[in-house]
This record gives C-alpha cells, sequence and structure tokens, in this order.
C-alpha cells in the first residue's frame, strides 16, 4: 500500500497564505512531518493555479525537495504548472491527474510521455461523474487507449475510481468499490489503482472525518486498491494500513480491535456500504 501524503493543499488555512507569501518554513516543515508520519510521496496540491501557476510550482518542488528527497504527486489542473513541477523534480514525480475530458487527454497526457512519468487516471468525463462502475469502466478504456496511442506503459498509469462524500451519494461510495473489484478483469492488466480517500467525509462533522476515512480506506484495501492519497499525520489510519496490508483480510483485522472500536467499526461500515441510511449520528444508533 503506497500512502501519499495530502496536506500541501493550497485550500489550506496555513498552506494557502504559505505559498501566496512564498514562505517555505510552514511548508517544509509539514513536508516532514508527513514524510516522519509514514507517507510514501508527497501530493503538492494548487487547485486550478491559474495565476503564475508554472512559477509557483517550480517553487514549491524546490521548497520541498530542500527537506526531503520522496518523490511528488503534482497536482493541478494547469498543464503549464504541471510541467513546470516535472522540469525540476528531482524524483520521478506523478501526475495528479488526467481525466477523459478532452483537454485533458489533449494537452495533459502527452506530458506523461514527454517526461516519462506516471500518472492518476481519474475516471471523469465531459459528461461529469459516471454513475456506477460500469460507467467508470468506459471512462477508463478511454482513458487508456490515449495513452496506449501515445505509448505509454501500463505500469504508468494509476486508476482513481473517483470518489464522492458518503453524506451526497452512498451509492456513488459503493460503485467505486465495485469498480475496483472489476478493474483486475477489465483488462488483464496489473494496474496500480489509488484514490483520495478523504474525500469520502467531506461534509461530514470534523471529529467524524477520521472514523470514515479509516473505515472506507479498509474497505478499498481489502477490494484491491493499491494506493491511496490520505492524511499521513493520522497515525491511526497509517497504522491500520500498514498492519492490514500484511493480512489482507478484514474480519481478522477487525477481530483484534476492542469491543468498542469493532462497533464502531461495524456501524460505519454499514453506512459505507449503504446498507443504513447515512446520518451525522450514525455511531449513536
Amino acid at each position: 500500500m503506497i500512502l501519499i501524503a495530502e496536506s500541501i493543499n493550497i485550500m489550506s488555512k496555513t498552506i494557502g497564505p504559505a505559498i501566496k507569501d512564498r514562505n517555505a518554513k510552514p511548508i517544509q516543515e509539514l513536508a516532514v512531518k508527513q514524510v516522519e508520519g509514514g507517507a510514501d510521496l508527497l501530493d503538492l496540491n494548487l487547485g486550478p493555479a491559474r495565476k503564475q501557476g508554472d512559477e509557483v510550482m517550480e517553487w514549491l518542488v524546490k521548497t520541498v525537495q530542500e527537506v526531503t528527497d520522496v518523490p511528488l504527486s503534482l497536482d493541478t489542473t494547469n498543464p503549464v504548472a504541471v510541467e513546470a513541477g516535472l522540469k525540476v523534480a528531482k524524483q520521478r514525480a506523478i501526475i495528479n491527474s488526467i481525466s477523459a475530458q478532452k483537454e485533458r487527454l489533449e494537452v495533459t497526457l502527452p506530458l506523461a510521455k514527454k517526461y516519462d512519468v506516471p500518472f492518476i487516471a481519474v475516471l471523469l468525463s465531459d459528461a461529469g461523474v459516471p454513475r456506477n462502475a460500469e460507467e467508470r469502466a468506459a471512462v477508463f478504456f478511454e482513458i487508456l487507449t490515449a495513452a496506449q496511442g501515445l505509448g505509454i506503459s501500463e505500469d504508468d498509469i494509476w486508476v482513481d475510481p473517483i470518489i464522492l462524500p458518503v453524506s451526497v451519494d452512498q451509492n456513488q461510495v459503493v460503485q467505486a468499490v465495485e469498480f475496483l473489484k472489476l478493474l483486475p478483469d477489465l483488462t488483464g492488466m496489473s494496474l496500480k489503482s489509488i484514490c483520495g480517500v478523504s474525500n469520502v467525509s467531506n461534509g461530514s462533522p470534523t471529529h467524524l472525518r477520521g472514523i470514515l476515512n479509516r473505515v472506507y480506506l479498509a474497505l478499498l484495501m481489502t477490494n484491491g486498491l493499491t494506493s491511496a492519497i490520505v492524511d499521513t499525520l493520522d497515525k491511526e489510519l497509517v497504522a491500520m494500513a500498514r498492519e492490514l496490508e500484511k493480512v489482507l483480510d478484514l474480519d481478522r483485522w477487525v477481530a483484534s480491535l476492542s469491543q468498542e472500536k469493532q462497533a464502531e467499526f461495524s456501524k460505519t461500515m454499514k453506512v459505507l456500504k449503504n446498507e443504513v441510511l447515512y446520518c451525522h449520528s450514525w455511531l449513536e444508533l
């Protein structure tokens, strides 16, 4: 299980202003903490990066590389910013992400070939988010075909089924898992899979986000997920991932928990499997 740390994000109340002011200290401190917390890679999320995106990404990559040598995930929809980051990355970076949207396929995908780097294929198209596992498969093949046309190796494709908040659409949470089950048989390839786990808890109360993220990661891992973008400052989540990857037996792992933790896990799993309607008080019911 490859863990990519999510916290260097321009939307953060501390990191956003630090990036704007070119204040390296809080960014570097967070980068070190995330690596110490168990991150295998660091995601650098600049969002759209419309204003001076190339300059900002170049500065951010260099700033992080001053304190750590782990590979980076370049997370922006601005292809100019992506290329600027690729040019100065010391380790082989990952492009996060490329969807089936026309502009992404025509402009950003060629960068993966040009710089010989992996990319995350997020299953989103111009039609929006796929409704189920089958529609996800159709979008996946569209991206795969484009990548193969450029001569990109299957080893450099990381597939993201796209995760929506459980508080918004429980069925979508299930369909992402169902797609992961299908993935090994779709092409016969041993493709890597990945997702932003914390997306599942967006919109939920802050004190409940951790349990949602941990249980969903466990569900995804035991259904084929090979990597994840997570909060590596959540020590409990990282410990769970490292323990679960050794056995990949959900029942066995849950049995090792305290009775209180088992009850929380069971109630949360029912919500994530759409067996019980989501509400903010699901743990109290």
